[in-house]
């Protein structure tokens, strides 16, 4: 304005201006402080010789303030919605930003990083002033048991639970925090640290460090530096954060089905092993190696692959991450689920139709040689056994689609599956009609009553999985993950 309207600032007038950036602030605005000063400089005046240091004594001093501009950068469309699917997922999403700390709270509780109310809690803000002396001495965080170490580890231990906004950080810090959640995060009830598998988004020269440090570096293919990008592991071609919970996902999937596809495959060894342990104790074997090799490589490799086209369940983003430390995709849970409860159900079933569908199959146990007319009932038993663990592992393949989801409300939406079983049922018909098939595998044609009965084993077992999944599901609560389960996801 007119000259006659300058005032020399007073301590009233600074604490308007404060309380105006920061309620500019608090509304996720980037803010700049304006002032001008008027001055004649001679046409020749060296600007390189006007240095840092020149310009604070020369210039700011009497510079005359004008006001304050706000700068709103709004999230882009979606942000907050994949925000808030991580945290369904028991991913934490952790803001790196080098605005101001009020800025950077408005933001984070914008897109849903920080509940309302949750920036008045300990360690959620944590800003460059409060990291300043958290840093080691030394390239990384150490175990020597010095007090330097004792007072960054019961920091940083804090930090790593509970911190979900860092403001006006330095590249050394994003690289520090990393380091830190991948040493301190993960902590089980139990009180063992596994460390955070951690995810680190970046698109500078600056972010370099951090995205090589981190589990998954994440770079920008479209505003990302050619540094950030040869540094991280990932380029995300569009730039936008919603791609990576769509990773996640596909991720998430890949290895669950690659976990069905093994589980599956191992439900018939248990069947297929134990008629050799009972041909020791006087019982004709009730599955020769020619009839394992027909399941195994006949139907059940196919199976197996068609696994990797089979779609998600509803609930795959609402389970807790699989910390790679903790739980590995063949597990207890696996074994358990293979060898123990649906291996258990086809041998139970094949023994049944193998002893009683098979007129004449008890009397022959414990036989040292057989007549004609018993030779011909201890194959037609053996053509039993097989038949019934082949549709064992039909109902087992169905079965397997599904952790906890109902196959009632799933269906069966893998066609490739589903013709896989198709030519299971078609092989198996040809291993047992077939004359030249009947020879190689030692079958023989079963009746109409033979071919249907052992279909009671798909009944029984998928009735049976119902059972299970349904209580798994009244088990399930919404995701809350504890320590050592979460995986952190570093938006710079």
């Amino acid at each position: 304005g007119a000259k006659a309207s300058v005032q020399p600032m007073t301590p009233e007038m600074l604490d308007a201006i404060s309380a105006g950036a920061k309620g500019l602030m608090k509304t996720a605005r980037r803010v700049l402080g304006i002032a001008e000063k008027r001055a004649n400089f001679p046409a020749d005046y060296d600007w390189d010789k006007a240095t840092g240091d020149h310009a604070k004594a020369n210039f700011l001093p009497d510079m005359v303030f004008i006001g304050l501009f706000g700068i709103q950068d709004p999230p882009k469309a979606g942000v907050k919605e994949a925000v808030e699917d991580c945290h369904d997922a028991g991913v934490n999403v952790i803001m790196i930003t080098g605005d101001h700390p009020d800025t950077g709270t408005a933001i984070a509780k914008e897109i849903s990083i920080i509940a309302e109310g949750d920036d008045k809690l300990p360690f959620t803000i944590i800003t460059d002033k409060e990291l300043a002396d958290k840093v080691p001495s030394g390239d990384t965080f150490v175990d020597d048991g010095s007090e330097e170490a004792l007072r960054l580890e019961a920091f940083w231990t804090q930090v790593v639970v509970h911190a979900r906004v860092f403001a006006r950080v330095t590249p050394i810090h994003k690289q520090l925090i990393v380091q830190a959640l991948q040493k301190w995060g993960g902590k089980r009830p139990d009180g063992k640290v596994y460390g955070d598998i951690v995810a680190m988004t970046g698109d500078g020269v600056n972010d370099a460090p951090a995205l090589k440090q981190a589990n998954v570096g994440v770079a920008m293919g479209i505003r990302g530096t050619e540094v950030a990008k040869d540094a991280a592991d990932i380029i995300l071609l569009d730039d936008e954060f919603s791609s990576i919970v769509l990773g996640i996902e596909q991720g998430r999937l890949s290895s669950e089905n690659l976990q069905k596809s093994i589980a599956y495959t191992l439900c018939s060894k248990v069947p297929q092993c134990i008629p050799n342990f009972m041909e020791l104790v006087g019982v004709p074997l009730a599955l020769n190696i020619t009839q394992v090799l027909a399941i195994d490589i006949g139907t059940d490799i196919w199976t197996a692959i068609a696994y990797a086209w089979q779609p998600k369940e509803s609930a795959l983003m609402a389970r807790l991450p699989r910390h790679p430390l903790v739980e590995k995709i063949v597990n207890s849970g696996v074994l358990i689920y293979a060898y123990g409860y649906m291996g258990m159900m086809q041998m139970a079933c094949c023994w049944l139709a193998f002893f009683f569908l098979a007129p004449g199959m008890i009397a022959n146990v414990g036989k040292g040689s057989y007549t004609p007319e018993e030779a011909l009932i201890n194959t037609t038993a053996s053509t039993l056994y097989y038949y019934t663990l082949v549709v064992g592992q039909i109902a087992a393949a169905m079965a397997t689609t599904t952790n906890a989801e109902s196959l009632l409300k799933y269906m069966a939406p893998n066609m490739k599956l589903n013709i896989c079983i198709v030519f299971e049922i078609a092989f198996a018909a040809a291993v047992i009609y077939v004359p030249s098939f009947q020879g190689v595998f030692k079958t023989t044609g079963l009746t109409t009553t033979q071919m249907l009965a052992p279909w009671g084993t798909f009944i029984i077992i998928l009735i049976c999985e119902e059972v299970r999944k349904s209580a798994v599901r009244s088990k399930q609560a919404p995701v809350a993950a504890p320590d050592g389960l979460k995986a952190g996801l570093l938006a710079s």
